[in-house]
């Protein structure tokens, strides 16, 4: 964490990839064969695309929003233009009948609602492509918290215990022990914690409200993920 200029706590991507990489090291380092760390290092390689990925699409963002800008002063500019010019004889020297003027009035009002809805794109244009970016992110986020739920989904507490009887159709039974599947259980804990943590780094970058609902349901993914995981815990034989 870090203060920024209003003294406010903030979450740094440096800090939540630095501990990712610890993770990674510790999960390979007591289970080399398990493709857990692989996940970890998946993860590893995401945090920084927050931050790096930002800073260098900013200068693009840049661009664009100066280009919806001028875009929509010039829509602006031409419709008023044109406007100016369909009523300028009309009311200076004035219509035949009424019928006319129902047919300008028509005219006139599909001219403003296009131009409001060609205004309207433009303008929120830098903003849909932020929104598109963060949604990606938090997509693949979400695919890596399942894939942690998928391996410690098949590791069954019960069978470390030494009165275990599995049936014909029980899972094979896995070479881990009590304190194996304590550590790894605790792994997967951390990662879905940290990829909760990941989520949040995108809540810091903007204030888009389906963004940060986005952001609010992988967190609340991730916390059942994780309650899940410490029930086992807590069903694991003394070791």
């Amino acid at each position: 964490m870090s203060a920024v200029s209003d003294q406010s706590p903030r979450l740094e991507s440096q800090y939540v990839a630095d501990t990712v990489g610890r993770l990674e090291a510790r999960i390979r380092a007591r289970f080399p064969e398990r493709r857990l760390g692989d996940v970890a290092r998946d993860l590893h390689s995401t945090v920084p695309q927050i931050h790096d990925g930002f800073e260098r699409s900013k200068e693009r963002r840049g661009q664009v929003r100066l280009f919806s800008r001028v875009a929509s002063v010039l829509i602006l500019v031409g419709t008023v233009g044109a406007l100016v010019v369909a009523l300028w004889d009309p009311l200076t020297e004035g219509t035949d009948s009424s019928f006319d003027w129902a047919t300008i009035v028509e005219s006139t009002v599909n001219d403003v609602v296009f131009a409001s809805i060609a205004v309207f794109f433009l303008w929120a244009m830098p903003e849909r492509l932020e929104r598109r970016t963060l949604l990606d992110l938090l997509h693949r986020l979400r695919s890596l918290a399942h894939v942690v739920d998928m391996h410690q989904l098949d590791k069954d507490p019960e069978q470390a215990r030494p009165d275990y009887h599995p049936t014909s159709v029980s899972p094979e039974r896995r070479i881990m022990n009590a304190e194996e599947l304590h550590h790894y259980f605790d792994y997967c804990s951390e990662l879905v914690s940290l990829i909760a943590k990941t989520a949040a780094l995108c809540a810091e970058r903007t204030s888009d409200p389906v963004v940060l609902g986005t952001v609010s349901n992988l967190e609340t993914l991730a916390a059942q993920m994780s309650q899940k995981i410490w029930q086992k815990i807590s069903l694991l034989p003394e070791h």
